[in-house]
Formats: structure tokens, sequence, C-alpha cells
């Protein structure tokens, strides 16, 4: 049994205490890997597909921050699929047109075979986000979105759908639930891409359900088990080591994502930058009212079009080309370099995750790139 965390903890510490062995004499301070796929009878756990004493304790640590009840999953695709799963034929979804290409990807093969309907919208377009949400069965709510870098309203979008009689869902992954708590505005789940800055190392792929509603919970919880999209226990484990640093390397990576954004602003290689943070940006007013953060994503549209960006990410020398996103280290992609992006994101457009390292350093790479 683990140690419960004390709810007037902050979430910083809470993502360092919750999840963690029970203290007694010669307890363990970590929860060890679990590699088991049976287990002596009776008892609660029965099968390796059904529990494992190493996820449990991860999915209390995120529960510890975002809320509810928390699951996780093999990926975060099999955590989105799980809940898309549940929706009836015929359902009617609304969604943003410029989201994770996974998500839009299996919503566009649902809606394809007839199984589902899909309204599409500019999730910061609060007039045409509350047009589409009447009928809506399920409102899927990315926001910071990836890579348009749009910020929905989401305290109001969210009360707007439980209104109209709308489930509500929240991809959480570029914000985390040390920026904004999804649940706690009403959503009844909010996911994560564990992969990203929740494990924050670049080493595992995971995902994560957090539920407000225990009926909802028990659903989602048969759909893992009887899928098999569990995920491996040692994966588990590196994503529990992880999470004990999420705070502090959040906080570093914001602090130089603001200085990168502010810097590229005017750089002469560099037609726009997309980040909430700045107080220019057209989403920095509603970011505000409820954000406790601007998150470490900065994108920008770099000037001479798609071969210039294209040039500019493969010049790179500290940074490092490749798709993902939430690592301690730096990334930057062009993003139409994948086929499946959203035709309203500029070929040009580079999404740039902002690591842990010395701001001077990751400035100097970028500027000498730019200038290739």
């Amino acid at each position: 049994m683990s140690t419960p965390h004390d709810s007037h903890e902050k979430p910083a510490t809470r993502v360092v205490s919750a999840g963690r062995p029970a203290r007694v004499d010669d307890a363990n301070l970590n929860t060890p890997i679990s590699l088991n796929s049976t287990y002596a009878a009776p008892g609660s756990l029965g099968y390796g597909r059904f529990a494992n004493e190493t996820w449990t304790a991860l999915e209390e640590a995120i529960s510890a921050i975002e809320g509810g009840r928390t699951l996780a999953f093999a990926s975060g695709m099999a955590a989105i699929s799980a809940v898309f799963g549940l929706l009836p034929k015929g359902s009617v979804v609304t969604a943003s047109s410029n989201g994770y290409t996974g998500t839009k990807g299996l919503l566009q093969q649902l809606a394809a075979d007839e199984r589902i309907e899909v309204r599409w919208v500019d999730v910061s377009n609060t007039a045409q986000v509350l047009e589409a949400l009447k009928g809506t069965n399920l409102f899927w709510l990315e926001s910071p979105t990836n890579p348009a870098m749009e910020v929905a309203d989401m305290p109001l979008l969210i009360e707007a759908a439980k209104r109209f009689g709308a489930g509500v869902a929240v991809d959480n992954t570029f914000a985390t639930a040390l920026i904004q708590t999804p649940l706690e505005y009403g959503a009844e789940i909010s996911m994560n891409s564990v992969s990203k800055f929740i494990s924050g190392h670049s080493d595992l792929i995971m995902g994560s359900l957090s539920i407000s509603d225990p009926a909802l919970y028990s659903r989602l919880e048969t759909t893992r088990r009887m899928a098999g999209a569990i995920p491996g226990p040692f994966e588990a484990w590196l994503a529990l080591r992880g999470i004990r640093t999420l705070a502090v390397r959040l906080e570093r990576s914001q602090e130089n994502a603001l200085e990168l954004a502010k810097r590229l602003s005017s750089h002469p290689a560099v037609e726009r930058v997309r980040y909430p943070g700045l107080p220019d940006d057209p989403h920095h007013a509603v970011a505000k009212k409820f954000m406790k953060g601007f998150g470490a994503i900065v994108c920008i549209e770099v000037v001479g079009g798609a071969e210039a960006a294209e040039r500019a990410v493969a010049a790179s020398q500290l940074v490092t080309f490749a798709t993902s996103l939430g690592g301690v280290e730096t990334l930057w992609e062009r993003r139409h370099r994948w086929s499946a992006e959203s035709p309203e994101i500029p070929t040009n457009l580079v999404r740039i995750s902002v690591g842990i390292e010395d701001i001077d350093d990751i400035w100097s790479d970028i500027d000498q790139a730019l200038r290739n």
C-alpha cells in the first residue's frame, strides 16, 4: 500500500511524494519494478494484464496532480483509442482542426467508416466552438494545440459543453496538470502522452487517462484489460522516476522557452513566433486567465519557406532534428515533413520543444542554424 499524499501539498511536492511505498521499517523509498505476469491467489491483482504494482504507483502520482483516478496505457494513442472506442455509432465529436495528427487521423478514420461524425473547429474561436457543441456527444479539447499553439478558453468551453450535455476529454500533454487542471474545470477525462513531459527523458512510450467519474473509470479500465493496451512495468518505473523531476524540468524549460521566443521575435530569419507567453501573441490574454504558465513549446515560421526551414533544422548541432517533445533536450522539426500534418499549418512552421540546457547555448545553435 502506498503512502497517501497530503491534499494540502503543492503540485510540485505531489509529483515527488505521491505513489511511494508505505512507510514501515526498512521499506523501499521507491516502488520497485514488478516483473510479474502471475500472482498467487487469492488476492486483488489477479493477473499481469489486470494490474501491476509499478503501474499503480505511477497512476497514483499522476492522479495526485490531475485529480480523479488514472489509468496508464501502452501509448498515448492507446489511451485516446480507448476513449473513442466507448462512443456509440453515430456519435458527434467536436475536435480541433489543428490538433495532434494521431488524434486527427483516428477521428478521420472513424468518420470514413461512418462510425462517428466529426466537427472540426478552431478551439481559440469561442463562438465557433459554442455553435459546434450543440448536439455534440464528446468534445475532444486540445489546448494549446499541436503545433498551431492555439489556446482555448478552457474553463468557459468545458462549462458550456456540460450545459449542452456533451462529455469532455482534454489532451493535456503540452501543458500538464502543473499548468492547467481540466478535471477541476469539469472535464471527465484528462489525457497525457506520458512519453512527453511527464516522463521527460525521451526513453519510453506511454499514455494515461485521468478520470473524474467512477463509472467511466470502470468502463475504461475494462477496455484496457480486454484490449490489452497495458504499459510494461519497466516503462512504468521509468515514467515514475521521471515524474519526480517534472516540476523543476518544466520550470526551467518554460523559462528557456519564453527567453527563446523573445529573442526569435526579432530574428531576421523568422517571420512569426507562436508562443502564448509573449504579450503580443493573439492567445496571451486567454492563456493568462487560467494557465499557470505558458509551456515549453515554441513554434516559428521561417523566412524563405519550406526549403529554408528544412535547411535550418538540418544545420543545428546542439539542438536535435527529431520529432516528439517534452524531454530534457531541445528538439525541433519542420512539421510538414509529415504528410498527415494539417493543411492549415504553414509549410515553413518549425516546432521547437525547448529543453533544460543553458539558454545561451540553445540560442547560439538555433541562431547559427537559421543563418546557415
